[in-house]
């Protein structure tokens, strides 16, 4: 069941993706070769609670850490680690949420590590294209499958893959709630969006083959093929007077 907000509880959500997108944002600002992806997290963690907040990842289905770090071929879900340290050229998405007051914010930003190639380059400026694609089909009377369309049809005419088996989803008192949100569709079909929906968007788009993998761990998932991807997220929120980004940093 999809459940509508009242403006109250967009303000709720506006203030927990506020929160969100900083602390997404100053792991971002972190991001060099040599620091390990358990210092980012711990980065995320204490400027969250620092914020009267609670990092929505954090024992999560049993997920260990407060947010999830996927360097290079991990798509989503990677599991930060002390072992785990960055080098010059790695390209690392960070997903971050954050719990205020009873409402969720869910983000997510692919960062470059130092000079990455020509072609890492290209994947995130399409990727977050994607996002933005999405974005402006996400509009009062259209269908989820219109954000979904927009996404795939962005991303395959510059020959790259958007993940299936994972999508985004409705957000609000739970991190995870209804409709799902694909990111591949057609137009025109799928749940109606109307005003009070508030969905997270976010294409996880790869260089390869659209088809991942998860390892051992039950968290990590991989591109099958081995080869690069990127993952980015908003969260918004669909009104009568348009649609807004609910997780912008200041």
């Amino acid at each position: 069941m999809v459940i509508l907000k009242t403006t109250r509880e967009f303000s709720a959500m506006r203030h927990a993706g506020r929160i969100a997108g900083n602390a997404l944002h100053k792991a971002g600002a972190a991001v060099e070769p040599g620091i390990s992806t358990k210092e980012l997290d711990d980065i995320i963690r204490g400027y969250i609670e620092s914020q009267g907040a609670k990092p929505s990842f954090l024992g999560l289905y049993g997920f260990p850490a407060s947010a999830c770090i996927s360097v290079n071929n991990v798509v989503i879900h990677g599991i930060p680690s002390s072992n785990t340290i960055l080098k010059n050229g790695d390209i690392v998405s960070i997903d971050v949420g954050a719990l205020f007051e009873g409402y969720h914010g869910d983000t997510a930003y692919t960062f470059a590590c130092g000079d990455i190639s020509p072609g890492a380059r290209r994947l995130l400026e399409t990727t977050k294209q994607a996002l933005f694609e999405g974005i402006k089909n996400a509009r009062a009377g259209n269908r989820v499958g219109d954000i979904g369309a927009a996404v795939q049809k962005y991303a395959e005419a510059r020959s790259y893959s958007v993940v299936r088996d994972f999508v985004g989803h409705g957000v609000g008192a739970k991190l995870h709630e209804e409709p799902s949100v694909p990111n591949y569709g057609t137009p025109n079909k799928g749940v109606r969006l109307v005003p009070g929906m508030a969905i997270a968007i976010e294409p996880m788009v790869n260089e390869g083959t659209h088809r991942v993998r998860t390892l051992s761990d039950e968290w990590t998932t991989v591109t099958l093929d081995g080869k690069l991807s990127a993952h980015f997220e908003h969260t918004v929120a669909i009104t009568s007077s348009g649609t807004h980004i609910l997780t912008l940093p200041d």
